[in-house]
């Protein structure tokens, strides 16, 4: 592999939370680091806060997410969008059902004009997502 393209989501203070919940629902292999792990030198009440955490599904999808130190500025949930697209629809659409749970469905799963399948979210953490079904060629 030459490279990829892996969305990094940050959080204050809730990131295990939300990685731990996106591995629910994708499965996969989970790995997290704390900033008490790191042996940095570091706010003792953010030793358990996640310095890096990382999220591969089965299917090869990988998501990263941290939480922001409390000294660093952080905009939750309007400086990123994940996007889930394939063509694989049960899969998708299992994706789709879990990540909603608790969330707000800005644009229904259904069919797009472009002739796929699409529908965008805000999950309850705040993050938008966008999925994307590609239509069975003809």
């Amino acid at each position: 592999m030459g490279a990829s393209l892996n969305p990094y989501i940050s959080f204050r203070d809730n990131a295990r939370e939300a990685i731990t919940f996106y591995h629910s629902v994708l499965g996969g292999e989970l790995v997290i680091s704390t900033f008490g792990e790191s042996g940095m030198e570091i706010d003792p009440a953010a030793a358990d806060n996640i310095m890096h955490s990382q999220l591969v599904s089965p299917s090869g999808l990988t998501l990263m997410a941290a939480d922001t130190p409390a000294n660093m500025d952080l905009a939750d949930g309007n400086n990123i969008a994940v996007s889930l697209s394939g063509d694989d629809e049960a899969e998708l659409r299992g994706y789709w059902d879990g990540l909603t749970v608790g969330g707000s469905i800005t644009v229904p799963l259904e069919k797009a004009p472009w002739g796929d399948t699409f529908g965008m979210f805000t999950d309850k953490f705040g993050i938008s997502w966008l999925v994307n079904i590609a239509a069975a060629q003809a």
